[in-house]
Order: structure tokens, then C-alpha cells, then sequence
């Protein structure tokens, strides 16, 4: 038995609604799926429904952008409550911001005489966490790039004349903001930060876990944090990051994570549950 604990729907940048990612999910085997989505959990309700009727056990979760000393880092929330109130607030702050971030895009866009409209980036995109990717996908559907990957390359990767820094929120604060919803904090694809000096103060900001398993994760990588999680006790997590078919081809079920690793998250997530309120 399986898990893919890192999935993208269409509520984000995703192409695949979460009740087609649970059908991929059973049909490739799985027995377990968290969704992941970028800065929301609106989908998290239709895919525990789907999952329910198809007999898959499910997470809710949500991953956020965030720093420590100026380094961008990504943290999944396992288990969170996907009603909680201040949670709900804050992602409907972060999803306000991306919007804003879409339309400076736009705009530098147009100073480019590409006359490309927010208006159809967030008509494309149909969620409300929209991203580069989005734009990207409108640059493609309007004629104006032949290719996603020319889209970045062209437009809206870092130093390219649209890209625009993204807000993110200190990593102590994700942790906390995920720890208040209910759930356990993971750094998503630490390989992808190329600084591992960035893991040991955050877990000591109370980080709970390490996706050890990506797909842009080698094989020495994955060796590498899988050690250091269990000399420091951390819940193991690996997902394959799927999008859909945004990125050329779906990846769910590329990234299989062995049903113990799952378990033991379930047993500390319980446990975080059953532990009193942290004083103050």
C-alpha cells in the first residue's frame, strides 16, 4: 500500500479536479491522497467526498510560501481543519495578493506592447489562487508564447521582464498558522532549496517533517533526508507534486510513499491532537 501526499487540483495551479485526481489515485493503486493546493483548501471537501466513495483514505492540506533570512521556503499543512477561521483568513489574504501579483504581471506584460488581459488570466485560471503558471498557460492560449516553458523562459522566470516577487510569509509563521489549524507542518521538496543549512532552525521552530521523496528529489537526496528525519524525529512525507497535465504529463503515483511512513503521520498527528494547548 501507498501514498501521494502532494497533489494539485485545479483550486490552484493544478489541471485535474480533485475528484479526477482521485480517480487517477485508484486506478494507479493508491490507497491514500492528500491535496496540497497552493494557498487554499476548497477543494479539500470534494476530494474527502470522492475518496470517500471510492474507498481512499485522504488528508486535507494546503502548502505555503514562505521565508527565513530571505530564502524561500515551501511548508505543507497535513490534517488541516479546512473550516478553521483564522486559517480561512489568512488564505484569503495570500489568495488577494496573488491576484495583485497576476495583474503587475499583466501590466508589465503590456509596457512589452503584449496585450494580454488579467481579466483572462483569471478567466483561464477559474480559482482563486492564481500563479505564474496561469499567465503563462494565457500567453500560450493567446498566440503570444508557442510554449509554457518559452513563456518562463521569455517572460516569467526571476530576472525575465514580468516576473514579480511573490509574497511569503516567515516560516515560523506558517508553522504556527498550520499548527493553530490542526495540522502538521511540513518543508515540501527541501532539494529544491539547494541551502539543507535552511532545515535545522526551522525545525526548531517546530517543524514536524521532511517530504524526503519528490520527483525532482535524486536518489541521494531522498537517502540524505530520510536520515536526518529520523536523527531528529521528523514525520517522513514524499508526494510526486502533481499538476495535472500542466507540466506536459501527470505525475500522481510517480512518487509512491510506503504506508508505514503514512501510519506514522497519522500517529503523530493524533498525537499533536491529544496533547494539552501550548502555554501562552
Amino acid at each position: 500500500m501507498a501514498a501521494d501526499l502532494h497533489l494539485h487540483s485545479h483550486f490552484s495551479d493544478g489541471t485535474y479536479s480533485p475528484e479526477e485526481i482521485v480517480g487517477h489515485a485508484r486506478r494507479l493503486g493508491l490507497r491514500a491522497i492528500a491535496l496540497t493546493d497552493h494557498d487554499t483548501v476548497e477543494g479539500c471537501a470534494r476530494a474527502a467526498a470522492a475518496c470517500a466513495r471510492e474507498g481512499l483514505e485522504f488528508l486535507s492540506g494546503t502548502e505555503l510560501t514562505a521565508e527565513l533570512d530571505g530564502h524561500e521556503v515551501h511548508i505543507l499543512g497535513f490534517a488541516v481543519d479546512p473550516t478553521h477561521p483564522r486559517l480561512l483568513r489568512e488564505l484569503a489574504m495570500f489568495q488577494s495578493v496573488r491576484q495583485d501579483r497576476v495583474r503587475e504581471m499583466v501590466e508589465r506584460l503590456n509596457a512589452l506592447d503584449i496585450p494580454l488581459s488579467a481579466d483572462a488570466v483569471f478567466a483561464l485560471a477559474n480559482c482563486r489562487s492564481p500563479g505564474r503558471p496561469h499567465v503563462a498557460r494565457a500567453l500560450v492560449q493567446g498566440g503570444f508564447c508557442v510554449s509554457l516553458d518559452q513563456a518562463f523562459d521569455r517572460y516569467l522566470k526571476l530576472h525575465r521582464p514580468a516576473w514579480v516577487p511573490k509574497f511569503k510569509i516567515s516560516a515560523h509563521a506558517a508553522i504556527d498558522l498550520i499548527h493553530e489549524a490542526g495540522g502538521l507542518a511540513v518543508m515540501a521538496h527541501p532539494g529544491l532549496n539547494h541551502n539543507d543549512r535552511l532545515i535545522a532552525p526551522i525545525v526548531a521552530a517546530g517543524l514536524d517533517g521532511l517530504e524526503c521523496w519528490h520527483t525532482k528529489h535524486s536518489a541521494d537526496a531522498s537517502g540524505r533526508y530520510l536520515a536526518y528525519a529520523r536523527q531528529h524525529g521528523l514525520v517522513v512525507t514524499g508526494g510526486s507534486d502533481c499538476h495535472g497535465l500542466s507540466k506536459g504529463k501527470p505525475l500522481i503515483g510517480t512518487v509512491r510513499l510506503d504506508w508505514d511512513h503514512f501510519e506514522h503521520l497519522k500517529q503523530r498527528l493524533a498525537a499533536r491532537r491529544l496533547a494539552p494547548p501550548h502555554p501562552g
